[in-house]
């Protein structure tokens, strides 16, 4: 079988709910030390094989591993890295009504991306069991310091933001050549901090760190553009931008005005996932800031944080409206979010998940007449 290359009409951010094989296992290993490495990734590679082909099933034509090796979407990519340390503290961040886990970023060394990043084999071997195109999602750079207090960088040079915010776009400059020479032709990047410094409450919180939140924005998109510009003509970056997913909550609201420009023009990315299934979102107006050309926007009008199921003609009036701010030909669908940005995951149901993933493959045949139109 030829399968097309993407962008795709349909498609979804990265993580899934994990099955209880896989939370069994992990629990054995990393808790009760009951269980050997080897015999969680044999765990973990069966329980991908099969969401693998949930998702073929299903009629994507972008695949996951579902990130069931990960704890968080962010943080084992982050201690991955050389010079990049989590640390267990008392005490989590602050969600929607709820706290995450206390672990926590710091740099203790020169930023790197080593060779052997455990991420790079996760790429191959979801590569090896999918006979269509595999994504691996990765924290966009943003992340490294946005998630990193001030206080937790150790390295003397690092306390010059450009420095190290430019040693952050060489790490990921060479993780995408990495991935690339791994195989890799679709790379996402979660860079949610984009609309999080659109939301009043964190900019006032950068402020306080001494930082402007507006420079802050464009910094992040020169970074994102620094890491990928020279990546090869036939590999595709995708970035996912939201406001928090943890257990169904959430941690950050407003529109995409404050960083609509510098997202769309000034990081060379290609493909845009962006929430907007709630008012946090706010409008669409942004979109009209897509250039046009081979960019894609797919706006997420299906949620991931609850089981209720979207109705189709209220998705195609959605798009409606969207296409009044940006060419449809430009658009596609995804859920505003992964289903388990942690591995604790939200709050749906294995068959909300799935019909969930059924309706982004049925709008795309609705409205553009397939995944890969």
């Amino acid at each position: 079988m030829t399968v097309p290359k993407p962008p795709y009409r349909a498609d979804h951010v990265g993580s899934l709910l994990r099955p209880e094989s896989v939370r069994t296992a992990r629990k054995k290993h990393f808790e009760d030390k009951t269980m050997s490495a080897e015999e969680l990734k044999a765990t973990e590679d069966d329980a991908i094989r099969d969401v693998v082909k949930l998702q073929e099933d299903i009629g994507l034509l972008a695949v996951t591993d579902g990130e069931y090796r990960r704890s968080w979407w962010h943080y084992d990519f982050l201690g991955g890295l050389t010079g990049y340390e989590l640390e267990e503290r008392d005490e989590g961040v602050q969600f929607h009504g709820v706290k995450l886990r206390p672990t926590y970023p710091t740099i203790k060394g020169k930023l790197d991306f080593p060779a052997d990043h455990p991420h790079v084999e996760h790429f191959r071997f979801l590569a090896g069991v999918t006979k269509v195109t595999p994504k691996i999602s990765i924290p966009g750079p943003s992340v490294c310091h946005f998630r990193t207090a001030p206080a937790d960088i150790a390295p003397a040079e690092y306390k010059d933001v450009e420095v190290l915010t430019a040693d952050i776009a060489a790490t990921y400059k060479k993780a995408v050549q990495t991935f690339y020479d791994a195989g890799c032709r679709y790379l996402q990047m979660d860079d949610i901090f984009f609309a999080y410094l659109c939301d009043p409450k964190h900019r006032a919180d950068k402020k306080e760190q001494g930082f402007d939140p507006d420079w802050l924005i464009d910094r992040y998109a020169w970074m994102m553009h620094e890491a990928i510009k020279d990546r090869p003509d036939d590999m595709l970056i995708g970035m996912h931008m939201c406001r928090g997913n943890f257990r169904s909550t959430y941690a950050a609201e407003g529109g995409y005005d404050p960083a609509a420009d510098a997202v769309f023009n000034k990081t060379g990315v290609d493909i845009f996932f962006m929430e907007y299934d709630t008012e946090r979102a706010g409008g669409l107006e942004p979109l009209r800031l897509l250039a046009k050309g081979k960019q894609r926007v797919l706006p997420g009008f299906i949620t991931t944080k609850t089981g209720e199921l979207e109705d189709l003609d209220d998705l195609k009036r959605h798009f409606e409206e969207a296409s009044k701010f940006a060419d449809i030909d430009q658009l596609g669908i995804a859920p505003q979010c992964g289903f388990a940005s942690t591995e604790e995951g939200n709050l749906v149901t294995y068959d909300d998940q799935r019909r969930k993933l059924e309706l982004v493959v049925k709008t795309a045949e609705a409205i553009w007449g397939g995944v890969a139109a």
